[in-house]
């Protein structure tokens, strides 16, 4: 697998991926580990919507992973509608030093799955997994609750980049799996029925209705 700026050539595939979970439990953190490999100690909560890409090669081709970030406070939960649509993937997050935040875990999948296709890859990251002296959440728990929701479960650390380009790699790769089988199903039915073969580049795209800007305010649906 690997990394290229944003300009190199274009894309075979466009995945919409979201960040959710709790205000400080360090997703804005995660994207700049990734996108950009910088960590920043003292940052603040996101203000509306942020998004970063990423592309990605998988057997071949060039996924862009188009990744959305979004402040977890409940004053900002007018967002959710628009920031949602057209997601495939998701990285939810709690802080591995702060069991509020995975209690909320149940919250944010209720409105993961009000707000988006049911079928949305999703990964339960446990994070700040440095901070292992303060530990209030049991990897276990993470790994059971994971199991029975039918996730995904990585432990990361954006300060020490632990598992961070593996959480989001896990997501893309397991969406990309995903659609190539459904291709292989389509094409199998094509050579049954010729007439219904298309030329068209396949490409999961966010809707339009989410607008170009890399930051904005709180969204209407």
């Amino acid at each position: 697998m690997a990394f290229h700026s944003e300009d190199d050539k274009s894309e075979d595939y466009l995945f919409k991926i979201v960040l959710i979970g709790d205000s400080a439990v360090g997703k804005s953190n995660l994207l700049a580990r990734f996108a950009r490999d910088e960590f920043y100690p003292n940052s603040k909560s996101t203000i509306g919507v942020e998004f970063q890409t990423q592309k990605i090669d998988i057997n071949g081709k060039e996924i862009k992973a188009q990744i959305w970030d979004t402040a977890g406070q409940e004053r900002f939960r007018a967002v959710t509608s628009a920031y949602y649509r057209g997601a495939v993937g998701a990285l939810l997050v709690y802080d591995i030093s702060r069991q509020q935040t995975f209690q909320s875990i149940g919250r944010w999948l209720n409105e993961l799955h009000t707000h988006s296709d049911m079928n949305v890859v999703t990964i339960l990251v446990g994070n700040k997994s440095d901070l292992k002296d303060i530990r209030e959440v049991p990897t276990s728990e993470g790994k059971a609750l994971a199991e029975a929701q039918g996730l995904f479960f990585m432990e990361t650390s954006a300060l020490d980049s632990s598992n961070v380009a593996a959480a989001f790699e896990t997501v893309v790769k397991e969406i990309y799996n995903i659609l190539s089988r459904k291709v292989m199903s389509s094409q199998e039915l094509n050579k049954q029925d010729p007439a219904s073969l298309s030329n068209g580049r396949k490409v999961v795209i966010p809707s339009e209705a989410q607008g170009e800007s890399k930051k904005g305010g709180c969204c209407s649906t």
